[in-house]
């Protein structure tokens, strides 16, 4: 997460009319504006990944994959986000080309200067959507996944994979090899500079 650029709340259909404008990409975090970072090649990459097998399962169904240029709008929690990668299945979301507010499952791969945010506040924001059934967390340097699944009672339960274990991503049936997630990722982060 970035430097806040304004100090005054904005509401979110205020917000979503100023990022239309905007060439910087910011999100929208209980009322305040944040610009965002870049992300590295081994971020974008594992989002790719993750897309590419959620868009070849979901084929011909009526759920669609989404990547980080969509929005996902967390009304309860006054906030707009761009998660790195999101499936819907709603009728509505499909008819909103911009901004989702549906989603099924959210995936955020961390980063070091995002992490304790997507396991904090973001995650605390997600879990207002009623819609949303799992939440992934991909740790590109521990090679370990964290999915968070909604149960039978609305409790959301941790459910841990390890380096070279395949990710199960129950809301949507899919297994995702170890190989497959991390596929064309570099052993190492990069070196700083």
């Amino acid at each position: 997460m970035g430097k806040a650029l304004r100090q005054n709340l904005m509401g979110i259909d205020a917000f979503l009319a100023l990022d239309a404008t905007q060439q910087v990409r910011s999100e929208l975090v209980r009322g305040e504006v944040f610009a965002m970072a870049g992300a590295e090649d081994r971020h974008n990459t594992v989002a790719i990944n993750i897309a590419i097998a959620l868009r070849g399962h979901l084929a011909g169904s009526r759920c669609r994959t989404f990547l980080s240029d969509v929005k996902v709008r967390v009304a309860a929690a006054d906030s707009v986000f761009y998660p790195d990668v999101m499936v819907t299945c709603s009728e509505a979301d499909r008819l909103s080309p911009l901004v989702k507010s549906e989603p099924l499952l959210i995936v955020e791969v961390l980063s070091p200067s995002t992490a304790a945010h997507d396991r904090g506040d973001k995650f605390a924001s997600y879990r207002m959507l009623a819609s949303l059934s799992e939440y992934v967390l991909v740790d590109l340097d521990t090679r370990c996944t964290d999915v968070y699944r909604k149960n039978e009672v609305g409790l959301w339960v941790l459910h841990p994979f390890a380096p070279n274990e395949a990710v199960t991503l129950v809301s949507v049936d899919l297994p995702i090899p170890f190989d497959q997630l991390f596929a064309e990722v570099d052993d190492l982060p990069p070196p700083d500079g």
